[in-house]
């Protein structure tokens, strides 16, 4: 005969009371989330409790916009217990996930620690992984960005040259339009539909689970120069281990990287990219058919001449090493293997690094890679933002919704591999 209550349609073991159990033991104040600790005057602003535990539900289901989340605290009986009936308007939603980057994405460590706890973490093996996101910005104004950009530079290279004619009324254009770009750190990326402004992100899953570790929004149009950093990110984020096993495609292959991944207790296991043979389209002897000496440092040519060391090029990452003109000229072998007047083959630098990286790089850790750390990026696609596209502008906004994401993702996981009673269970303080 009693009215109904809200408690009683959340049924005991609903996404619900797992978001409310993992809030609920955030340090908001340790985090640094913003109004954490309510001021002693003035009317006293929204808990980020709340619209933390808002925002997850919401990419849980998925609704990401702030306009739909306060529409959804008006007539949803689940966030209405999730939140005790408030009603915070967008501008505050939306307010919260602008200025709390930084917290939500600590808010993941957070989880990620508590996931290593209970043993779905193991921090043996990761998989990393990049995939590439639209921004909110247009084609048609990062393009006039860069041409402004372009611009400048072109005028300070120019700098030296006597005489210089500078159009002043040019140089105020380009100025305007780099101080009216609303997304300075946005760069066209390369996806399914062409190039798009947009900004790579980069994911750290754990093999166990497949728990994401560590997430980063970059702006890099590729993922060379991700090894070292994110492998770093990811060896914190599971415990320091003595040794961490990372598994990652051929884009990331980098001997730099690399070999300061090994001398960091990191230990890669990547595809190495080396340019072989850059003559004769492929037709000509491969440099792995050149032995080399490391004592005296030179490489031997299947006919049996030397090739010296002459130099290392601008780019600093490979050494040269060139035959004589007069025994290549004499050489039976010439046709077969240069088109120029004496061949010329090249080492990089880390060259022992690569190698070890390849040799480890094995069919089944390649599989362990696809299997780790693709399923989470679909996940994050088209389950959570249902679209590749981000709603915030800059790479900070993006962080921010990446972490919101992420989170929105590890709980999910979490929640399919203990099930809700037990991971409420596990969620609870201890008394």
């Amino acid at each position: 005969m009693f009215p109904v209550t809200l408690d009683e349609l959340i049924p005991e073991d609903h996404i619900c009371r797992v978001i409310e159990a993992f809030v609920g033991r955030v340090d908001m104040a340790g985090l640094e989330f913003v109004r954490a600790e309510a001021a002693e005057t003035g009317r006293p602003g929204y808990d980020p409790r709340d619209l933390l535990k808002l925002y997850l539900y919401g990419y849980l289901q998925p609704v990401r916009s702030s306009r739909r989340l306060e529409a959804e605290c008006k007539r949803n009986v689940e966030v209405m217990w999730l939140l005790g009936r408030l009603q915070p308007d967008h501008k505050s939603v939306a307010e919260f996930r602008r200025l709390n980057s930084v917290a939500i994405t600590g808010t993941c460590a957070e989880l990620v620690s508590f996931a290593r706890s209970v043993g779905l973490v193991r921090g043996e093996w990761v998989a990393i992984d990049g995939s590439k996101f639209q921004a909110v910005s247009s084609a048609a104004r990062v393009a006039e960005r860069d041409a402004a950009k372009r611009y400048l530079d072109g005028l300070d290279a120019a700098d030296q040259q006597e005489e210089m004619v500078i159009d002043e009324t040019a140089v105020a254009e380009a100025l305007k339009k780099l101080q009216q770009d609303r997304e300075p750190e946005v760069r066209f990326m390369r996806g399914p539909q062409g190039k798009v402004p947009g900004y790579n992100v980069q994911l750290a899953v754990d093999s166990e689970h497949a728990i994401v570790v560590v997430q980063q929004v970059t702006s890099e149009a590729n993922d060379v120069h991700s090894l070292l950093p994110l492998a770093e990110a990811a060896k914190a984020a599971v415990g320091n281990p003595a040794v961490l096993h990372v598994v990652a495609d051929a884009g990331y292959s980098n001997g730099e990287q690399a070999e300061a991944c090994e001398q960091k207790g990191i230990v890669p296991h990547v595809p190495a990219q080396r340019g072989n043979n850059n003559q004769g389209d492929g037709t000509l002897l491969d440099r792995s058919q050149f032995s080399y000496d490391a004592a005296r440092d030179r490489f031997t040519c299947p006919a049996g001449e030397r090739l010296t060391r002459k130099g290392v090029p601008k780019d600093r990452h490979r050494v040269i090493y060139q035959a004589s003109a007069q025994a290549c000229g004499a050489c039976w072998l010439k046709a077969r293997c240069t088109r120029a007047r004496r061949r010329t083959v090249y080492r990089h630098v880390h060259e022992e690094a690569l190698t070890r990286m390849q040799q480890r790089a094995t069919p089944q850790a390649m599989r362990l890679r696809r299997c780790c750390a693709e399923h989470p990026f679909a996940s994050l696609k088209y389950w959570i933002f249902g679209h590749p596209r981000f709603l915030l502008r800059g790479r900070r906004g993006a962080q921010s919704e990446m972490s919101l994401a992420v989170l929105s993702y590890n709980l999910k996981r979490m929640l399919h591999v203990l099930g809700s009673a037990l991971l409420i269970r596990k969620l609870a303080p201890a008394e």
